[in-house]
């Protein structure tokens, strides 16, 4: 089932870090079936510097590609007297599933905006205690003004599922978390949950963005972080891309794709990035190219 839903899927690894002047990107991509699209996935980012693009099996790129300002637009508007500025993509008929937005200032919100730009459906998951705040704020406007697309529109969110990736399913969730007020009111919001209700509601997707990061001791150096909290950083931030890619799969049509966001830290030392952090960062590299190699033994 697996293999035949993911038949042709391209899988990216997008690492955004912050220079003293200006925000770059580096991206490497592993494509399975025709036609890379990995640079494609590097420029999502609007007003980024795009470092390199490395596409697995591929020979690096000799020189940089600067861009000062990334602009999407959908094909469906270019023609031969007027040509399209900005990612000449079209992603209209195209549905994406986004897992980690709750307010417009992330990398998360970013990706769908340009997503939406180019005319793909954008449906997103949200962290449970979050859902509340981010679904009023969206309903009151107060967003509206990071929703205006380059033609004037304002990105259209179809729906917003509660989530909360750190669970599997309903049993893996603990009784204090069950419990706790924050979680009141909303359900089927672990990652098989929401899979099934995504298939439920639309059938399939043809995007996947893991666009999730958490740890709990952060700003600790790694000799005073707690097995603990290495752990939940290493499952909020890296395991829970290996499960969203396990359960989404079957719902990924023929040529869909998969995004996971990692950080220089996962092999550079950042001082104030610790509690585990760094080392979710790699995994999270290792995962998305570990599952390249899975799914290609299986012929997808």
């Amino acid at each position: 089932m697996a293999a035949t839903a993911a038949s042709g899927l391209q899988m990216a690894t997008a690492r955004p870090c912050i220079s003293s002047s200006r925000r770059m990107v580096k991206a490497g991509a592993a494509i399975l079936g025709a036609n890379s699209k990995g640079a494609s996935w590097a420029k999502l980012a609007s007003g980024s510097h795009i470092s390199y693009i490395q596409p697995f099996k591929r020979t690096l790129m000799s020189s940089s590609v600067k861009l000062n300002k990334v602009v999407t637009k959908a094909m469906s508007e270019s023609n031969e007297s007027k040509p399209v500025s900005g990612l000449p993509i079209d992603l209209r008929g195209k549905r994406a599933f986004i897992a980690g937005v709750a307010d417009d200032n992330g990398y998360g919100w970013a990706i769908a905006k340009s997503l939406a730009a180019a005319g793909a459906e954008i449906l997103v998951g949200t962290w449970v205690p979050a859902l509340n705040i981010f679904e009023t704020s969206l309903r009151r406007g107060k967003f509206d003004e990071s929703r205006v697309l380059p033609d004037g529109s304002l990105m259209e969110i179809t729906k917003v599922y509660p989530l909360d990736a750190v669970f599997d399913n309903l049993e893996d969730v603990p009784e204090d978390v069950k419990a706790n007020k924050r979680y009141a009111g909303s359900s089927k919001w672990t990652v098989q949950e929401v899979a099934e209700s995504v298939k439920q509601d639309y059938g399939s997707i043809d995007i996947l963005v893991h666009s999730l990061a958490n740890g709990p001791e952060v700003t600790k150096p790694l000799l005073e972080t707690s097995r603990k909290g290495y752990l939940a950083a290493i499952s909020a931030s890296s395991y829970s891309y290996v499960s969203l890619l396990k359960h989404f799969l079957p719902l990924m049509n023929p040529g869909g794709s998969s995004i996971s966001l990692t950080y220089i830290a996962s092999e550079r030392i950042i001082p104030g990035y610790g509690g585990g952090m760094s080392s979710a960062k790699a995994a999270l590299e290792s995962d998305t190219r570990a599952s390249v190699h899975f799914l290609s033994y299986l012929g997808a």
